[in-house]
This record gives structure tokens, C-alpha cells and sequence, in this order.
């Protein structure tokens, strides 16, 4: 799912005040951390994510490939922190209505 341009600033919005909630650091990702995004993306939609400086990946390696193993779209990558966004298929979660 290509996420416009418009889409991404709406979502960049609601990701400004969020708190990480996963954080990389030496184990880099693994799979506890994609099962703990997945659950997540599922509750949320729209997740924060920080990389600490003991991780051997790059800030925007970590965002691909934390996506990429999640299905989600990276909507930014600034300073050590990235957000993800991936639509839930849970029915009891209140949805983010993309423009």
C-alpha cells in the first residue's frame, strides 16, 4: 500500500506526539521485536519506534527493514526515532481515516 503525500503529512501529524513504544538496541531486530510491532500496528496503526546507539544498524535500515518484516510503510525517519503505519484488520480498534 503506497501511502500519497498528502496521506504521510496527516500521518507525520499523529505521529509528532506519540512515545516510542518499540526500541532497538543491541539485539538489533529480532523476532520478539517484530511480533511486539505487529501487535502494535494492530492496537495502533500508527507506531513510534527509537533506535539506541548501541545497535549495529543505521536509523533508516532499522525503519526498512522493521517495515519491510512487518508489512507496514515507514512514514518518517528523524533523529533516532522512526514511525510506522500499517491499517489493522481488528474491528474493536477505531481507525486512522487517511485523506
Amino acid at each position: 500500500m503506497a501511502l500519497t503525500g498528502r496521506q504521510i503529512r496527516q500521518l507525520r501529524s499523529l505521529a509528532h506526539h506519540l512515545n516510542p513504544v518499540i526500541i532497538i538496541g543491541k539485539a538489533d531486530i529480532n523476532e520478539g521485536t517484530v511480533e511486539q510491532a505487529n501487535e502494535c500496528l494492530e492496537a495502533h496503526e500508527l507506531i513510534k519506534c527509537s533506535v539506541l546507539d548501541t545497535s549495529s544498524l543505521d536509523i533508516r535500515e532499522a525503519a526498512n527493514e522493521l517495515a519491510e518484516r512487518c508489512h507496514a510503510e515507514v512514514v518518517q525517519v528523524i533523529g533516532r526515532k522512526f514511525s510506522l503505519y500499517r491499517a489493522t484488520q481488528r474491528t474493536d480498534v477505531e481507525r486512522i481515516k487517511l485523506v
